[in-house]
């Protein structure tokens, strides 16, 4: 049988692109994702340095790959989920973003991490909009209860880790994680503001902690 798996990695950053991953695998190669140590990508050398946690998930990402029938993953910019937010929910981006994977790739079942809480009609809803005939099943927490769901959880963290320190390089300067909880990225958001007046280009500019940022100094 063969196996789907999708997760997300980026959903709530105030900076950078949030990733939707799919992979193809053998039911039979869930012993070699075992055997690699795979699960969930946050569980991934914990309380390791961030740059240890990585680079640990950007080598499992490679084999991963290697392991898998097929695989894609989805970048959705943060200009496009500013636009896409004024006209849907985030449960529909998500469902949007989810179908988009699942179309993209054929296997006889597809387990995804519910981005919805109701994780039934998350998988309906995916189900639908993908127009597959696969069997599609969703469930919480399905990173941490299925290998083929947590191997697709790491290559989405890569490749967002990826973006980030592509990112970083480009404007020569540190942002941290992205995330609203994490005081560099606050910081630097505040110091872009100062510098330009204006919110970067890669900020999610439609975020409470992006308005919050821009409002104070206005």
């Amino acid at each position: 049988m063969l196996l789907l798996g999708a997760d997300e990695a980026g959903k709530g950053p105030v900076i950078g692109s949030m990733f939707v991953a799919g992979l193809v695998i053998d039911e039979e190669t869930l012993f070699d994702l075992a055997a690699l140590g795979v699960r969930d990508s946050k569980q991934i050398s914990p309380g390791q340095p961030q740059a240890r946690r990585q680079a640990e998930r950007d080598i499992l990402s490679r084999k991963i790959k290697a392991l898998s029938k097929d695989h894609f993953i989805l970048e959705v910019q943060p200009q496009v989920i500013d636009e896409l937010r004024g006209v849907m929910t985030m449960n529909d981006i998500m469902v949007r973003c989810f179908s988009q994977v699942v179309a993209r790739l054929n296997a006889d079942r597809a387990i995804l991490d519910a981005a919805d809480v109701n994780p039934q009609r998350f998988a309906e809803r995916v189900k639908d909009a993908s127009a597959t005939s696969m069997e599609i099943v969703a469930e919480h927490k399905a990173d941490q209860r299925h290998l083929v769901v947590s191997a697709a959880s790491i290559l989405a963290k890569s490749r967002r880790d990826q973006s980030i320190r592509e990112l970083e390089a480009s404007i020569s300067c540190k942002i941290g994680s992205g995330y609203p909880s994490d005081p560099q990225t606050i910081e630097f958001l505040k110091n872009w503001m100062r510098e330009h007046n204006q919110l970067p280009p890669f900020a999610r500019h439609s975020w409470a902690t992006a308005q919050r940022i821009k409002a104070s100094f206005i």
